[in-house]
């Protein structure tokens, strides 16, 4: 069934004659004069229908396919505005900060180029496109930390309130790895999560077992946590575990997930004092407040852009 949803969607994306052809090369969105073509809408739509088992032919799949489409091509409305706005305050990415963005995913999984390469390709992607999306990624950075950042503002009274009612969460961070594992919709997921709460399995060897990730033969270590890249979700999840801790399993993605927060080789829990933890402190609440300012920010853009969606 899988293989077959593949095929159809993979058809979806490369025929392009006739009718079909027409569609295709449909106009999706005009964003400030910048063209979005159905065809790029539904080939970055592409990983969301297949995790979701969607099917663009299929009439029963009607809602949720737009309900995809529509969040998928307000994203790329965004990174438009993004790249605009990058233009016109002259915010640029070099070729050398997305290589040095690659090298640290490819050191953070323990892979050769040869090796990260091949898995781009067993996931359908390529080089070219993950330089893209890291581009877009670290140019929405440098905006949101020039336009953003700096007008967030985090009190010493607020990061002493924190401290004082987290203390027990406040610890090294430094060196932490955090392993995913996303089950096979074959197996009992609470059944497995059972055995590794009880001991009898360790996250690892559930995770070589039965993971589906690409990074199961690595029992699910995917690398070291970089925490200020987390998002609000992520952090949240992570901020409360301890090394060591394992997730209850939750819903990624339309699979069943659990997360396992490690150090390396073992090692005990340095907790903090509060002067060492007002840097780590000062990160957990300036993300949220970030997050906030940037929404108001992107919906400046909007609201100053001329955009037409067709869908």
């Amino acid at each position: 069934m899988r293989k077959t949803l593949v095929l159809l969607l993979a058809i979806m994306l490369t025929t392009v004659c006739g009718v079909q052809a027409a569609q295709l090369n449909k106009v999706a969105a005009v964003v400030n004069g910048q063209v979005i073509t159905m065809f790029d809408l539904q080939k970055n739509a592409l990983p969301d229908l297949m995790r979701n088992g969607l099917n663009p032919d299929n009439p029963a799949n009607a809602k949720q396919v737009d309900t995809v489409f529509r969040k998928v091509l307000d994203l790329m409305i965004m990174d438009i505005l993004i790249a605009q706005e990058a233009k016109r305050l002259k915010v640029s990415v070099s070729p050398s900060d997305i290589d040095n963005e690659i090298a640290k995913i490819m050191q953070g999984r323990n892979m050769t180029k040869q090796q990260f390469e091949e898995q781009l390709v067993r996931q359908k992607s390529s080089v070219a496109e993950l330089r893209g999306n890291i581009e877009k990624t670290l140019l929405r950075q440098k905006i949101m930390s020039m336009e953003v950042g700096r007008k967030v503002v985090v009190t010493p009274e607020e990061i002493q309130a924190y401290y004082e009612a987290n203390k027990a969460t406040m610890y090294d961070r430094s060196g932490l790895h955090m392993g995913v594992m996303v089950y096979s919709p074959k197996v009992n997921a609470a059944a497995i999560a059972a055995q590794i709460r009880s001991g009898a399995l360790t996250f690892e060897e559930a995770a070589q077992k039965y993971s589906i990730a690409p990074n199961k033969e690595k029992g699910g270590d995917m690398g070291p946590v970089e925490w200020d890249r987390l998002n609000p979700e992520w952090e949240g999840r992570l901020t409360k575990m301890k090394p060591g801790d394992v997730t209850d399993v939750f819903d990624l993605q339309g699979h069943k997930a659990q997360v396992h927060l490690f150090r390396p080789g073992g090692g005990g829990v340095k907790m903090l004092s509060f002067e060492e933890a007002k840097p780590q402190i000062d990160a957990i609440l300036r993300q949220p407040k970030a997050m906030e300012r940037f929404d108001d920010y992107t919906g400046q853009l909007r609201k100053k852009a001329v955009i037409d969606i067709r869908l």
